[in-house]
């Protein structure tokens, strides 16, 4: 086998692979004696088939294996033989020419074919030692945790029907039905719907004007949509409400006490505040640790220089453009609606790409020479955590992740980068910042260019 370099430049490689007619002629002749032993042949006893019987019956089916074999694994040989690592997976080119590949499967032509790549890129990491990273910390106050466990037992509240007119805090149930030009709209109709009047569930106005009525009463609810409603085909549009409301309740008196917590699950009100200071202090640390994770990615992206892998940026690319793209069709909003051009966008999502590409592998390269691993039980808890999600279909997730492989990968990936980031904190120097809980939570403006 001849190995001829055709392309070197930065990280592109191009190599022609030459196998001679005689090479692949020669082991033709050894796996048809191999399958002497194993092929039946009406006329001939087993293993005493003539080899140029077989070649006859199975020479090209035999060939094409053998091509198949060099392009699979000796393929793989040579690239260890370079000491080269592809960035992604090598492109295979071979001979369209029809009777030139007949001519390779008869053993009467050399093999032939080209393999184009990108080899990996030199990977200086910064020192993760001289890293400096600010972790924001916001503490836990008591009138925090009060005011949870005000809005939870609000949610629990009992109401109690009454009679006469509605108020502010009241709880209506209803029957409604929406309409556009007087033709009702997707979405716009329910019955037996409940809605606690001042608490902004429903759009701007709707509520305002069922404050004053009582049960079996039937009015006319008119608003407008806001112009940046969600839904985009009723942002901005007038609208009319039939109304008939079919009972009045009023709010029991809030009492936070232990018969409250009992029905939330606990024993006591105390402990019912525990168990709010914990999720509070869980969900800041969270906040806390995509602050810390976002400065982590920022700093490797800036201190880290490297020629990218073009096919590798191109793909990247590719699927995050195709997110914006449906994105775009979903909400049904163009660019000059986000205030912005396809260039723009473009040239945007394409620096997107290209950090995304780098600080991938500058992860990757520190993860492998710590020798960073994802364990069995790790992944394990991962799928768990994803049939958890659609009780009822258990197996089927089950079975899906076992036979895709690539959904496996998909899970993998984001516990082997916090390990990642895990280990570059304990190396870093890290100073906690304390901050208000509004800043903690405050998103920065280009989250969703830098993530």
């Amino acid at each position: 086998m001849q190995v001829t370099e055709t392309l070197n430049e930065g990280l592109q490689r191009e190599l022609k692979i030459t196998v001679p007619k005689a090479d692949m002629v020669a082991r033709l002749d050894e796996r048809l004696n191999q399958m002497k032993s194993q092929v039946q042949i009406n006329g001939f006893r087993q293993g005493k088939v003539p080899t140029s019987h077989l070649k006859k019956v199975y020479g090209e089916q035999a060939m094409a294996e053998i091509v198949n074999d060099f392009i699979n694994n000796r393929s793989g040989e040579v690239l260890k033989e370079r000491e080269e690592r592809p960035a992604q997976q090598p492109e295979i080119s071979m001979t369209e020419d029809e009777a030139q590949a007949k001519e390779i499967l008869a053993g009467n032509a050399d093999f032939e074919y080209t393999m184009s790549y990108e080899v990996m890129p030199e990977i200086n990491a910064p020192e993760l030692e001289k890293l400096k990273i600010n972790r924001p910390v916001a503490e836990t106050t008591e009138k925090e945790v009060e005011e949870q466990v005000e809005r939870i037992a609000e949610s629990a509240r009992q109401y109690e029907e009454k009679k006469g007119k509605s108020a502010d805090g009241d709880r209506i149930t209803m029957n409604y039905l929406g309409k556009i030009d007087g033709e009702p709209f997707e979405g716009g109709a329910d019955d037996n719907a409940q809605l606690i009047l001042g608490s902004g569930q429903f759009i701007p106005g709707f509520e305002d004007q069922l404050v004053g009525k009582k049960a079996d009463d039937e009015t006319v609810v008119k608003v407008s949509f806001p112009d940046d409603y969600s839904a985009a085909q009723l942002a901005g549009k007038n609208a009319e409400f039939d109304v008939k409301v079919i009972k009045v309740e009023k709010p029991s008196k809030l009492e936070i006490n232990d018969e409250l917590a009992k029905q939330l699950g606990v024993e006591t009100a105390d402990q019912l505040r525990e168990v709010v200071r914990g999720q509070i202090e869980s969900q800041y640390g969270s906040f806390t640790r995509a602050k810390v994770k976002r400065q982590v990615l920022d700093l490797l992206d800036e201190k880290t220089e490297m020629e990218l892998p073009k096919k590798m940026v191109e793909q990247e690319f590719t699927n995050i453009w195709g997110q914006v793209e449906a994105e775009m069709e979903r909400s049904g909003k163009s660019f000059e609606d986000e205030d912005t051009t396809e260039k723009e966008s473009r040239e945007e999502y394409q620096k997107l790409a290209e950090r995304r590409v780098r600080v991938g592998l500058v992860l990757a390269d520190i993860g492998e020479k710590a020798e960073i691993q994802v364990s069995e039980e790790e992944m394990q808890a991962a799928v768990y955590k994803q049939i958890q999600q659609y009780p009822g279909q258990e197996q089927e997730v089950m079975d899906y992740f076992k036979n895709h492989s690539d959904a496996i990968a998909g899970l993998r990936a984001p516990i082997y980068e916090d390990k990642v980031i895990d280990f570059i904190m304990e190396k870093a120097e890290v100073t906690d910042k304390k901050v208000s809980k509004e800043e903690l939570m405050k998103e920065d403006d280009d989250d969703d260019i830098k993530s």
